[in-house]
């Protein structure tokens, strides 16, 4: 058995879990819903407020996707009920994030600027100027959208200047010396 599939996800009061005959799961909670196609071939059952995520066989692709999806619906279960954030931090001379309604100014050394937009389901919120959170129940787009904007300034080396995440350690370059 897969350590992480036969581990039982509890639902909590408030959020309803469907399964329909195309092995799609919808679980709905107090912040949104949010929907997974699974594999025909793994099953799940719902009984007394424990969701368990079942494999027909040993076979490698099996097991392999019978802790997937279980980590997947497991996500979304604390996605609907909690939600996910990631906070980024700005570091750098003038590099800043400005709230402009929805959207999020980077001034980041660019000569041009750069507007950051939300897509749908997700937030973006300046906490200070040099710090921003990305919020949203879908762990995986809320991580994504984290990863894009770190991208557009990654940290660099030698002075650490650039988009980190918060609590990230950049490895730290000594540069040139005097011989």
């Amino acid at each position: 058995m897969s350590r992480i599939g036969k581990l039982p996800i509890q639902v909590p009061a408030g959020v309803e879990i469907t399964v329909d005959g195309t092995n799609t799961v919808t679980v709905t909670g107090p912040k949104g819903s949010l929907t997974q196609t699974m594999d025909r071939d793994i099953t799940v059952t719902i009984e007394d407020g424990t969701l368990t995520v079942l494999r027909p066989t040993n076979r490698p692709n099996h097991r392999a996707l019978h802790g997937l999806y279980r980590s997947l619906l497991q996500n979304m279960v604390t996605g609907v009920t909690e939600g996910y954030e990631k906070r980024l931090e700005i570091v750098g001379v003038g590099y800043r994030f400005v709230q402009k309604g929805t959207d999020v100014d980077l001034s980041a050394g660019f000569s041009h600027p750069v507007v950051l937009t939300p897509p749908d389901g997700v937030e973006f919120k300046v906490i200070a100027p040099n710090q921003m959170a990305i919020i949203g129940i879908d762990k995986q787009v809320v991580g994504e959208h984290a990863a894009k904007i770190r991208a557009k300034r990654p940290p660099e080396p030698y002075k650490g200047k650039g988009i980190k995440y918060q609590g990230e350690h950049i490895r730290r370059k000594v540069g040139k010396r005097a011989q």
